[in-house]
């Protein structure tokens, strides 16, 4: 059937117009930061909340809002939004809309639990790991995603204890080293204290530039092994006790608590990841760690070279994190509310 001119423009402004639509539903669930122009540095950070106990969606916010204000990362964040309430809900597994972003980031930065999102958001992440970018996962990101639902998806690899050939382990075995074990630390009542890896490459000695003392009240986890190229920057020590003055528990041994990896998906490009096994909403309290992500950000971007001596990570507004557990978390929220 053909078409006259009116008809066509009339066709097209209705494309228009619905894709214009569709762009601003997704941006009402997600936050982006666009840094001042005197320090905007080029590079664009992803953040991906999800889990269900640590906060995440309290977390990301507020490192987002460093990473910005303070450094100059352009930073969108994602949430778990329950398609009906259109709220952030991190019991709901299947849906962190606004994935695309990943075709133009730089890094993503990823805090999900058991996430078992549907096969059109999955394959943003998985075209962005195919790509080589980078990754700084976050405590639970070892066991990022679990098909439980859908065990035909092609994603289904992705789950923490898959046993597809080559993809043993999932997400947290192939791109961050290790997927989840076991809580080495007695949950909720023992701590972890930071031990640093005095002998490292120099090329990973800025990741620590003016780090010196992370206790944090989320317990070690259990590592079993990792691939032989990783290197591990900082070590966890348990604490007997839920206070940076807690001693040591020294009968039990020390976990690597950070460390680097180099990975391949499918034998495509290869890429690099930083796993950092604190991080729940309240251990962002201590500014070391909240340096040493950022560090991480900058090392991880290629831009190591900016990296200062003791970077500035300053609240760039009121930040008083909800104590971690499941069912805990604050209800009725919006992405515009952690902004």
């Amino acid at each position: 059937m053909k078409m006259n001119k009116t008809a066509h423009y009339l066709l097209g402004l209705c494309v228009l117009l619905l894709t214009f639509k569709g762009n601003a539903q997704d941006t009402n669930l997600q936050i982006i930061y666009t840094p001042e122009k005197s320090i905007l540095n080029g590079k664009h950070i992803v953040l991906v909340a999800g889990d269900e106990s640590y906060r995440s969606e309290e977390s990301m916010p507020m490192l987002a809002k460093i990473l910005s204000v303070r450094h100059g990362f352009k930073v969108t964040v994602l949430f778990p939004i329950n398609p009906e309430s259109k709220e952030i809900d991190p019991d709901y597994l299947q849906n962190i809309p606004g994935l695309n972003a990943l075709s133009n980031a730089d890094l993503m930065i990823i805090a999900t639990r058991f996430r078992e999102l549907p096969d059109d958001q999955m394959a943003h992440i998985d075209k962005y790991l195919k790509e080589g970018k980078p990754v700084l996962g976050i405590r639970t990101a070892t066991h990022a995603f679990y098909y439980k639902k859908n065990e035909n998806s092609p994603y289904a690899k992705y789950s923490f204890n898959s046993k597809v050939p080559g993809w043993e382990g999932g997400f947290g075995k192939k791109v961050l080293g290790e997927t989840w074990i076991s809580h080495h630390g007695a949950h909720a009542k023992e701590g972890t204290r930071a031990s640093f890896n005095g002998i490292l490459p120099q090329d990973l000695l800025p990741i620590l530039n003016g780090v010196k003392d992370i206790w944090v009240s989320t317990d070690t986890y259990g590592i079993k092994s990792l691939p032989a190229d990783a290197q591990i920057l900082v070590w966890g020590i348990s604490t007997a006790g839920l206070q940076p003055s807690s001693p040591g528990v020294w009968d039990k041994t020390m976990m690597p608590l950070v460390w680097t990896n180099s990975y391949s998906v499918d034998n495509s490009k290869k890429g690099k990841a930083l796993t950092i096994t604190m991080g729940a909403a309240t251990d962002f309290v201590n500014e070391d760690l909240r340096r040493l992500l950022v560090n991480s950000s900058y090392w991880l971007t290629g831009l190591k070279s900016n990296i200062q001596e003791k970077a500035n990570v300053e609240f760039v507004s009121k930040y008083e994190p909800s104590e971690f557990g499941f069912g805990k978390y604050v209800k009725n929220k919006k992405p515009a509310d952690y902004k």
